[in-house]
């Protein structure tokens, strides 16, 4: 059986990794709902104070957070929690299979995140750099 073991080395840096590509991909959506931008038909024109313009405003903070490190945990967790209610309230009435109702995304998204907020991190955080001043 193939051995994966040389990974092992570099996990902080490969959960990192999953951080900083997953966070701006998420950003995109937060500021096309608040910002307009980048343009998504039927997300661009959301009116301010409504429930999803407030999910944007998470989304955008959250995304921020999430690149730099700082909080890491408990906001994977919040945008974990809002994408599981995004898929429920949005996706699911559509349809029953996610292919069907564009909920991939929102899936996945909640699931990179729950798992963000299980293992920390990884290299290259704020958090990381608070942890190591702390010591």
């Amino acid at each position: 059986m193939l051995s994966m073991r040389f990974l092992d080395r570099w996990r902080p840096e490969l959960l990192a990794a999953l951080r900083i590509v997953a966070a701006p991909l998420f950003l995109e959506h937060g500021t096309s709902k608040v910002l307009g931008w980048p343009y998504v038909e039927g997300m661009s024109s959301v009116p301010p104070l409504t429930l999803f313009w407030t999910a944007g405003l998470i989304e955008i903070i959250g995304s921020l957070l999430l690149i730099v490190g700082l909080l890491t945990r408990p906001v994977a967790f919040l945008l974990s929690g809002e994408m599981a209610i995004a898929y429920f309230m949005e996706h699911l009435p559509i349809a029953f299979f996610p292919i069907n109702n564009q909920g991939d995304a929102p899936i996945l998204f909640c699931f990179v995140f729950l798992y963000i907020a299980a293992a920390g991190p990884g290299a290259f955080s704020l958090d990381g750099r608070q942890a190591a001043a702390g010591s």
